[in-house]
């Protein structure tokens, strides 16, 4: 069956909202640990998860950072307004770069009481190391799917980095019924984080420790990272009765030749990704080789991919291995003369998807009824529904901050 032609409801199940992690535990790497291969279903703990994988195997890592994405502004009236800040409304290749922006932005936003904002600007004042700054709002533009809005500050000389940082609050998932705390800030990030961007965490990653570094290392599995910026739209629910008649959410990602070159040298001794934002990284890799093979004129906007073309002609229909992908994208970056790609994918993996890099994933329990589950579904197959049966019935904490598995690609 075309992923097209899946029907939402077949990948819904129930879940007791007691089931959903409010707080993670007190040691990241004492979270439950699923693991199925071969049909068969086990229980450990993360810390040991470096003997659940092939010696030289590799694993790839989300690199992101988190943004204090959630920005609340307090009406004269007493209300409160909230501006979620989803991504730049600009053309860019760099999100540090505009994230060190100075004086002004305008972005991609959610807005949380917009019918209730009839001033046109909304004002906010901020404490950095004792200087008095004041952040303004302003309304620029309603789109279909959300707002643009305008924040300006004086004095105009810090970065809106820093900005966000003093008056941004961490950006917990909808389903987590619970103010931010300060924990949060340490706990809904992981200890690899580095490029930011993200307005939410890759939680599969939030498990990992320094310790199960050095177990991986003494296994010589390697480590290689990546950046997915995570999208508020990996919430965004599935309301259609098809997958056809779904928009898939895009994420930006930032590709550098090195790691392209890491996922070269490790493709026979088995490629593992660390959640479902690795996956589609790493993927979208493949098929964006496939595409510079199949046109070597083909442009860098051109190398982003859509919902659907990579299971449709030409892309579906290619006859080029995993080496043959990854080498042409290299060729890629070397004729364009460029050493990393910031580019989007709004590729969808679902049931029927065949997998061309990735041997096996980990990741948290995902919602019912998501494009998540159905990433899971596509690796694990018709076994998903049992993975998660199982999960259910011997007491394990679901969603960002519960407990997770490793799955083995089982439809390989």
């Amino acid at each position: 069956m075309h992923p097209r032609n899946l029907f939402i409801q077949d990948y819904n199940y129930t879940l007791p909202e007691k089931k959903i992690a409010s707080y993670p535990l007190e040691k990241r790497d004492e979270s439950k640990l699923l693991i199925f291969r071969d049909g068969l279903i086990r229980e450990d703990i993360y810390r040991n998860i470096a003997n659940h994988l092939p010696e030289k195997s590799v694993l790839i890592f989300n690199d992101t950072k988190v943004i204090k994405a959630r920005i609340l502004f307090q009406k004269p009236s007493g209300g409160v307004i909230e501006i979620f800040c989803l991504e730049p409304y600009e053309e860019t290749n760099d999100y540090g770069v505009v994230l060190q922006k100075t004086g002004k932005v305008r972005w991609k936003c959610m807005i949380g009481g917009a019918k209730k904002w009839k001033q046109n600007v909304l004002e906010k004042i901020l404490n950095i190391d004792g200087i008095e700054v004041k952040l303004c709002a302003t309304l620029v533009e309603k789109l279909t799917d959300a707002y643009v809005a305008e924040l300006t500050w004086q004095p105009p000389g810090y970065s809106f980095s820093e900005i966000l940082e003093y008056a941004g609050d961490t950006p917990l998932p909808p389903y987590i019924k619970r103010n931010a705390e300060e924990a949060d800030v340490a706990r809904y990030q992981t200890i690899y984080s580095k490029f930011e961007g993200s307005v939410a965490a890759p939680t599969a990653g939030l498990h990992f420790t320094p310790h199960i570094f050095e177990a991986l290392r003494e296994k010589q599995i390697s480590a290689a990272f990546t950046t997915l910026h995570v999208g508020a739209g990996t919430f965004k629910p599935v309301k259609s009765s098809t997958m056809e008649e779904h928009e898939m959410h895009g994420e930006w990602m930032e590709i550098s030749i090195s790691f392209i070159r890491d996922l070269h040298s490790n493709t026979s001794n088995g490629i593992f990704c660390v959640g479902t934002t690795s996956v589609r990284t790493v993927e979208s890799i493949y098929w964006m080789g496939v595409k510079y093979l199949l046109n070597p004129h083909i442009s860098i906007e051109e190398m982003s991919l859509n919902q659907w073309e990579v299971y449709d002609s030409p892309l579906a229909g290619n006859v080029y291995t995993p080496i043959e992908a990854l080498e042409g994208l290299l060729s890629f970056f070397f004729n364009k003369k460029i050493e990393q790609l910031f580019i989007q994918t709004k590729i969808i993996i679902a049931p029927g998807y065949q997998f061309r890099l990735t041997n096996g994933l980990v990741t948290n329990f995902h919602q019912p009824k998501s494009t998540l589950l159905l990433l899971v579904a596509a690796i694990a197959g018709k076994d998903w529904k049992r993975i998660y049966e199982y999960a259910l019935e011997n007491e394990f904490r679901f969603l960002s901050y519960g407990d997770g598995c490793l799955i083995y690609n089982a439809v390989r």
